[in-house]
């Protein structure tokens, strides 16, 4: 018998949901109360203070060291009185997740006296051990030193009894090793263009243009016993084998269904949490899978928005641990069950509070909205590619195109009527010609029209991996896993560029004596016609979709080392280096890393399905052949020769079946084995990653099928690893 399955069984039927203490009753009583918030600086800080620091923030520029000394004190005594004992400055490297080093504020003195000391200095920068972190070649293992460096946009805050300091990650030479520090450019990038553009043609009192995000997080949730008793599930995130549940999510009905109590009490937990640590998270529901769930924030703006994310993620996998729950963001943890996606809703929003992608009532606000909803097309038409770069990983392979996930072709969904207004701007525009009086008004007629069009006909596509829905563009392809920061530094900056060719374009038709509303619709209609092949408005899972983009001419890379090769083609090179987001060493460092990880991770997914294929699967089949060995040897003793040959024939058939099927895995456990090896020769990080892809990772299926068909074959009491009707419905 299967000891520790059937004891982590016991253990899920014995929990009971955690009562849970919020601090009072109304949330907004206690939002953000751990975090160094704007309202918290300026009772702390003196006038002109908290001035310069706003300023800085707001339109840039350095901080002195008088105005960090201040704001350190500050910091340190409001950290106090939350009982804070240690310091960290917060970062996130290219690992995926996010890293800190504690150091204590107390400080001996002489003759046993000691205070509690943090000044400026400390504040605005340390120097981590940098040896350990990823940095694709930027320095050697031996050269340690790099650079944390305060993020002053992105609030202090306490957690547990620590003053946490976000901060960018950067070499000794000065290069960016961390996801920020990217992010960050990109953004004072696209409020430039964007700036720029409201200015000269719609609202010269804008002074700023905001990206806002708003991240929705999708999960799973498995007990803690019943994770613990999968090897798989604990070293790579996902399951490598088991059999479909004859019931799983074909019924529809955990999707928004009814919260199981013990479900609720731990998202009720980490919502107050993540609260107190000023996360907006306001939705909760069951998604479409046995055990998946989705929480959702109010929008920020969008460095802040990824940081909450990062932070959210943590505390959901500690607080998951308080309930006995381990928590699941890897993009696939379930074959043939829907996979985890971030949806990312990206909008752009200026300072005086107007949405750039949301109409408005008059002809001259719509005609800014167009401005940038076609822009924002033109850009992902004319960067495509490298969107998809974006978002690949080894988890993220697993899930598009799979159970209601985007596929890997870029597609951009609009909806029908605004594919109509679009059309009609085409067939109005006349290419090289003004706009006659009655073209113009019945153009300005047609736009105006756009709110209630909105209103009553803007539609979802699920299928679609960057969708408009209404008020901002949904990039659904992203990652349930991944750090936000890649795909968004990557969209900020191809919009940004876009819009910096939007003004040169426009203003050289101004300046050959065209009206500026004459220009501006030349420019969108040229935009309208050049980027038509990347809309779709159909079913992004049919195959007749993957055809149809092959006319297009629209790539379809199903994997994570072809989709990555786009980094480092002359067109992105020339966009990231020329707009100062990411340099050639930084961009080739990227490269490496991501391949390196993509190669690790297949790696460790190999190992485990070898060891839990020889090591748990194979003995077990072995111990359950000889059970029915036994039976037969039995029924050999008790039954003539011609009943025996029939009553015995499928325990005879079930033994042979359970030693072919172990001899194929032995065999292509093997022969996996082998080609890791093969692979680990290769010279180039790139030719690895292809060999883990094409020579490795095939033999997973293999194997996995091999496997499965053993579970249906060995009674339940033997089998050793928890099924996933018990992964997916004991809770």
């Amino acid at each position: 018998m299967s000891t520790q399955r059937f004891q982590a069984l016991q253990k899920v039927d014995s929990r009971k949901p955690l009562a849970i203490d919020v601090p009072t009753k109304k949330v907004s009583e206690y939002f953000a109360s751990q975090v160094f918030t704007w309202k918290v600086m300026r009772e702390h800080l003196p006038a002109d203070v908290y001035d310069t620091l706003r300023t800085c923030v707001d339109k840039g520029g350095q901080i002195d060291r008088g105005t960090a000394e201040q704001v350190a004190a500050a910091m340190k005594s409001w950290s106090l009185q939350l009982g804070a004992t240690h310091y960290t400055h917060w970062f996130q490297p290219l690992t995926g997740s996010t890293a800190e080093k504690h150091d204590a504020f107390f400080e001996p003195l002489a003759d046993g006296f000691s205070i509690e000391a943090f000044g400026g200095d400390k504040l605005v920068q340390q120097e981590p051990d940098a040896s350990s972190f990823p940095n694709g070649g930027i320095r050697n293992t031996f050269e340690a030193r790099g650079y944390t460096a305060w993020d002053p946009s992105s609030p202090a805050f306490v957690m547990g009894r620590t003053l946490c300091i976000p901060t960018v990650f950067v070499a000794y030479t000065g290069e960016s090793l961390d996801h920020k520090a990217p992010l960050l450019r990109s953004v004072h990038f696209l409020d430039k263009a964007a700036t720029t553009v409201v200015q000269e043609y719609f609202d010269r009192n804008v002074s700023r243009v905001i990206c806002t995000l708003g991240c929705e997080q999708e999960y799973f949730l498995v007990d803690r016993a019943l994770y613990n008793a999968r090897p798989d599930l604990a070293l790579t995130g996902r399951t490598l084998f088991g059999h479909s549940s004859a019931k799983d999510q074909q019924l529809d009905d955990h999707y928004f269904g009814s919260i199981n109590d013990r479900v609720t009490s731990y998202m009720r937990d980490f919502e107050t949490e993540a609260l107190k640590l000023g996360i907006p998270v306001k939705t909760r529901h069951n998604e479409v899978g046995p055990g998946q769930f989705e929480c959702a924030p109010v929008f920020e703006e969008v460095s802040l928005a990824v940081d909450h994310n990062q932070l959210l993620m943590d505390i959901m996998e500690k607080v998951a641990l308080r309930h006995d729950f381990r928590v699941l963001f890897h993009e696939k943890p379930f074959a043939g069950i829907n996979g985890s996606g971030k949806h990312n809703n990206w909008a752009l929003a200026t300072d005086t509070g107007k949405n750039l992608l949301s109409p408005g009532k008059t002809p001259k606000k719509n005609i800014q909205f167009l401005t940038f909803f076609i822009t924002t097309i033109r850009a992902v038409y004319e960067h495509a590619d490298l969107l998809r770069a974006s978002i690949a990983s080894a988890s993220n392979d697993h899930r598009l195109g799979a159970n209601e996930a985007p596929p890997a072709i870029m597609s951009v969904f609009i909806g029908s009527f605004l594919s109509q207004v679009l059309n009609d701007i085409e067939q109005m525009v006349k290419q090289g010609e003004k706009l006659s009086p009655d073209e113009k008004t019945e153009l300005k007629l047609s736009v105006i029209k756009i709110p209630e069009i909105l209103l009553d006909n803007t539609d979802r596509n699920r299928t679609s991996p960057f969708a408009f829905t209404g008020n901002k563009f949904e990039f659904r392809a992203v990652g349930s896993s991944a750090n936000c920061s890649s795909a968004m530094m990557v969209l900020n900056t191809i919009v940004a560029d876009q819009l910096v060719k939007f003004h040169a374009e426009v203003q050289k038709l101004v300046a050959a004596d065209m009206k500026k509303d004459d220009a501006i619709f030349q420019v969108l209609r040229k935009y309208i016609s050049e980027s038509k092949k990347i809309c779709f408005e159909g079913n992004g899972y049919g195959e007749e979709w993957v055809k149809e983009a092959k006319k297009r001419g629209l790539s379809n890379v199903k994997t994570t080392p072809e989709a990555l090769d786009f980094i480092l083609s002359d067109k992105a090179r020339t966009l990231f280096e020329k707009n100062e987001i990411l340099n050639e060493r930084e961009l080739d460092a990227r490269y490496e890393i991501d391949l390196e990880r993509y190669t690790m991770k297949i790696q460790i997914e190999s190992r485990v399905m070898g060891d839990l294929a020889t090591n748990h699967v194979v003995p077990t089949a072995v111990e359950y052949q000889n059970v029915l060995i036994k039976n037969v040897t039995g029924l050999k003793q008790v039954l003539p020769d011609s009943e025996f040959k029939l009553l015995a024939s499928e325990q005879l058939n079930m033994i042979r079946e359970i030693s072919e099927r172990m001899t194929v895995i032995r065999k292509t456990v093997e022969e996996m084995t082998e080609a890791r090896k093969s692979a680990n020769q290769q010279s180039s990080a790139r030719k690895k990653a292809g060999d883990y892809c094409n020579k490795v990772f095939p033999y997973f299926s293999k194997i996995r099928y091999e496997v499965d068909k053993l579970e249906l074959l060995i009674s339940d009491e033997y089998w050793p690893l928890p099924k996933y009707r018990e992964l997916l419905f004991n809770r």
